[in-house]
């Protein structure tokens, strides 16, 4: 039977949105640098397929041996490989037992359990009894720290893989990472720069392994891998990511999100919205209205222009997720809402 139908911000049946608030892209974006890689890339050719330079690339940019490098499709994609690998290695140790079981924190992305799902394995109730564990930081949908990531790392028994999305890292606007260095190597890394870049139509993203990583799993993440997982457009992308200048363009892009984070929350704020705590260019917030009427304002703005994100999927009803957007998007909201 099929499972549900994935959830995602963006694009839908009525087209693309003039005013998008439901992903977790970047305003300021594109990123210059990646456009111009992008128009250059020639999608003549097929890509080298085993990415020789991107992941030396990529290897070189994060001080890691270029075998601890997996490209993949999209981060959704790596999801669905990485959970795949973990089912597999269970069903061979187990012998006719129960199936590794997979932990997912409280709030997360629902492709997490979709692909939990997929392979028939179950959602454990607590860390200890999962196989596969995932973590988000700064978490969706919230943009907030995992409390309990470095006790996750700490605790991590030699069976178990711990996987750490880091999808949002890049638009974190203040704080710090939880992990340090050294428990950073214990964990799966997946990072998808291209809403850091502002290109989130151009699917691409890769994985870092921890340094120990079982042989075994490696080889089967690398075996379940699409021949060219990556077109010349994914490979260009990322190669404009591990690069100072678009590093350079981005840490220019976060103080002006700082700003604009700070007045689309005052300008919400005199509305009577109710915003959760962030640390990243997205948050959570609950308007002034019943959790049951929260569809239909959903629709009354998607009407006018306007998407933003229901989280009832990630566990919080009556809240959305949203963006933050330049001055000029801010005030046309702030205008729509006060005549809706």
């Amino acid at each position: 039977m099929p499972g549900p139908a994935p959830l995602h911000g963006g694009p839908d049946a009525q087209g693309a949105p003039e005013h998008d608030l439901s992903t977790n892209a970047n305003a300021c974006g594109p990123c210059p640098l990646a456009v111009r890689a992008l128009e250059r890339a020639d999608a003549r050719r097929y890509p080298d397929p085993a990415y020789t330079r991107l992941r030396a690339l990529l290897s070189q940019w994060h001080g890691v041996a270029a075998g601890r490098i997996f490209v993949a499709a999209s981060g959704s994609e790596f999801i669905q490989r990485l959970t795949a690998a973990v089912a597999l290695q269970g069903a061979a140790a187990r012998d006719g037992g129960a199936p590794p079981a997979v932990w997912l924190p409280r709030h997360a992305y629902g492709d997490y359990a979709r692909a939990a799902q997929a392979h028939g394995l179950p959602l454990a109730a607590a860390p200890a009894q999962a196989a596969l564990l995932w973590a988000c930081e700064p978490s969706s949908p919230l943009g907030q720290p995992q409390t309990d990531l470095p006790a996750l790392a700490a605790a991590l028994a030699p069976q178990q893989t711990l996987a750490l999305d880091e999808a949002y890292a890049p638009l974190r606007l203040q704080g710090t990472p939880s992990l340090d260095e050294a428990a950073l190597q214990r964990a799966w890394r997946l990072i998808t720069p291209n809403k850091a870049l502002g290109l989130t139509g151009v699917r691409a993203a890769y994985a870092i392994a921890p340094l120990h990583a079982d042989a075994a799993l490696l080889a089967r993440v690398q075996a379940l891998a699409p021949s060219w997982p990556l077109g010349a457009h994914g490979q260009a992308l990322l190669q404009a990511w591990a690069s100072p200048a678009a590093a350079a363009w981005l840490h220019a892009c976060r103080a002006t999100l700082r700003q604009w984070r700070a007045r689309q929350l005052d300008g919400l704020a005199q509305a009577g919205w109710q915003a959760l705590p962030s640390q990243t260019s997205f948050f959570t917030a609950r308007p002034p209205l019943a959790t049951h009427e929260l569809p239909a304002l959903l629709a009354a703005l998607r009407a006018q222009g306007f998407k933003l994100r229901d989280c009832a999927s990630f566990g919080l009803p009556g809240h959305v997720r949203m963006a933050v957007a330049p001055p000029p998007v801010q005030e046309a909201l702030l205008r729509t809402l006060a005549k809706l």
